[in-house]
């Protein structure tokens, strides 16, 4: 491992899950002499506004799911504010759409949730001093994609979904509950659970994960 000597780091955690938010902190806390978390925000919009409070942060650990304003937008829109400041992605997608949106909206590195905490300290201070970090699946990714540049295409299948399913879909890929979707959309819970019911069904997925997945590999969102 390199040695930073006294170098330290101030970064802000952007992560809509309360539990990745807690598992991320622990991860990093046996590093606290030469990492300081100075601010957590739940989306891309209180990110912005906190980072205004908290001028020393030259670092963002950036989740790419959030309601209200995802990583790539939030990346995009801290690149343009802040073009000192470093992002970090960390996410569950592995696939060439989201690294290739990450990669244009200025994110310097982008790593998968489930990486070690010393593999994410090692990221954080490679990036800091002036790396590209990239969890190892993800650089061959990167690689791949420098010879076979990536093209959005269109749609493979429609799945019959309706109108109204397409619009539930972008609501979970918000980090919506159940609850909450039923008030935004006026409909009540068991409508909502029907809707999602039909969802998993048609597009052959088994959780919410795998649904919003699927969708976006479509480009249904």
């Amino acid at each position: 491992m390199k040695n930073f000597g006294s170098m330290s780091v101030n970064i802000a955690i952007a992560e809509d899950n309360s539990f990745a938010r807690e598992a991320l902190k622990g991860r990093l806390a046996p590093y606290s002499s030469e990492i300081s978390i100075k601010c957590i925000a739940e989306n891309g919009k209180e990110l912005i506004k906190k980072l205004h409070q908290h001028s020393t942060v030259n670092l963002i650990l950036m989740d790419l799911e959030m309601p209200e304003m995802g990583g790539v937008e939030a990346t995009a829109e801290v690149k343009r504010r802040w073009p000192h400041i470093k992002v970090l992605i960390l996410t569950m997608f592995d696939d060439d759409e989201h690294l290739f949106k990450a990669i244009m909206a200025g994110a310097s590195g982008y790593l998968l949730k489930e990486d070690e905490g010393i593999q994410l300290f090692q990221s954080i201070m490679d990036t800091m001093a002036g790396g590209a970090a990239m969890s190892p699946a993800m650089a061959l990714k990167a690689l791949n994609m420098v010879r076979n540049p990536y093209k959005p295409e269109s749609p493979q299948k429609d799945f019959g979904l309706t109108s109204r399913e397409i619009e539930l879909l972008h609501q979970l890929k918000n980090g919506l509950t159940y609850e909450q979707i039923a008030a935004n959309l006026h409909i009540s819970y068991h409508t909502v659970r029907k809707h999602i019911e039909n969802i998993y069904r048609k597009l052959q997925v088994n959780n919410k994960v795998e649904a919003v997945k699927k969708a976006s590999d479509n480009h249904f969102l």
